[in-house]
């Protein structure tokens, strides 16, 4: 694939876009296969799942630099000014269209730019998000709520240049840090959540609720790891760091007991009401489906007796020696490990000796970087 911003040297976040897509995907295939070789050398590699090469981001994470006549809507370039980057080839159609009228919103709500070398101005950036029905949420990263006003007052504007528009909010982030965001969400619309419909399944994003970038992927993912689970039949089941809901609920079974534990309380509520959407519906797979807001490490560590399956989908720290320990004590029968940072899975592998790795695949979210999910199935012996 081909970008002109890469090729002009105005942006540099797709660091292997020079090499052929097949050859990414073999490479990161043999990078993780190395990394878990020493662990598990009888381990089965399922075919990766490749993904679309472009249009594939469904969510924009752009900020907002330039004035307010003429902003930038990108990146930062490395004096800290602002690189427009609106034309990148990895959006979809959806989200491409809709980056020049955000841009055109600055200018008519008067939103400041947030100067990095100054330190001065307001807004920051703006994280779009798109379902697959083409809907959309917008989220405005401002220093205060000193735009509130204008916002809500330019809001129809923006609604009416953008039909899609379902969701639109302010997220406060007064510091002057490396983050995209802060703690304080401000909804602006009636909608509060963005349905992202996955293998059919109705998930809630709320803002501030984490979901994968690659739609098209995370569903394949979801479709994996729920025909492991499948395949092993636990009559009871826990999804440690399960967010929305996405892996508990592909999982869910008539008779079988699923916990999910997340300690997002906005991701909770989502899950629980796509689970109560789907009991109204007569899906008795969800009779027996419960979310818990809770730390997963401090949740798992509590309990008396473990389940027969786990599934567990950490950040990129990875579950660290605590809960990797306590895995590898649990007794569950089989557990699911999905993984963004191959490193940190190989390391909490380590700590899991009594498990033996039986399949792994690689799904590929990020194409043209080096990044990459693996889901592994471990089995107890």
């Amino acid at each position: 694939m081909r970008c002109e911003y890469f090729a002009a040297g105005l942006c540099a976040s797709c660091t292997v876009i020079e090499t052929p897509y097949p050859d990414q995907i073999a490479h990161k295939q043999e990078r993780v296969a190395g990394l878990l070789a020493p662990l598990a050398p009888d381990l089965t590699w399922l075919p990766a799942r490749a993904s679309a090469e472009q249009g594939f981001r469904t969510k924009a994470k752009m900020v907002i630099a330039g004035t307010v006549d003429a902003p930038t809507i990108g990146i930062l370039a490395a004096d800290g000014t602002g690189q427009d980057l609106r034309d990148c080839p990895l959006y979809p159609a959806a989200l491409a269209q809709a980056f020049p009228v955000l841009a055109e919103f600055v200018t008519v709500a008067k939103l400041e730019p947030y100067s990095v070398p100054r330190r001065t101005g307001e807004l920051k950036n703006v994280l779009v998000s798109v379902a697959p029905d083409g809907a959309l949420m917008v989220r405005w990263v401002m220093r205060s709520t000193e735009a509130l006003a204008r916002i809500r007052k330019h809001l129809p504007w923006l609604q009416d240049q953008l039909p899609t528009l379902a969701v639109a909010s302010l997220n406060v982030l007064a510091e002057h840090k490396a983050v995209v965001e802060g703690e304080r969400e401000i909804v602006l619309t009636e909608r509060e959540t963005l349905t992202m419909s996955v293998n059919g399944f109705d998930l809630h994003l709320r803002p501030q609720s984490f979901f994968q970038t690659n739609t098209d992927v995370a569903a394949a993912l979801y479709r994996q790891a729920s025909a492991w689970i499948a395949n092993a039949r636990p009559a009871s089941l826990w999804d440690l760091y399960c967010g929305v809901g996405g892996f508990a609920l592909h999982a869910a079974a008539p008779g079988r007991a699923v916990t999910g534990v997340e300690v997002s309380e906005q991701a909770i509520v989502s899950a629980q009401r796509t689970r109560d959407e789907r009991l109204a519906e007569g899906d008795q797979a969800m009779a027996d489906v419960e979310f818990i807001t809770g730390d997963a490490v401090g949740w798992a560590s509590s309990r008396a007796d473990a389940p027969e399956g786990i599934v567990v989908n950490p950040p990129r720290r990875g579950l660290g020696e605590s809960l990797s320990r306590w895995l590898d004590a649990s007794g569950a029968r089989t557990i699911v490990y999905s993984s963004c940072n191959p490193d940190t899975l190989a390391r909490d592998l380590g700590w899991m000796p009594n498990y033996r790795a039986e399949q792994a695949r690689l799904f590929d979210m990020f194409p043209h970087t080096g990044h990459g999910e693996v889901a592994v199935v471990l089995t107890r012996p």
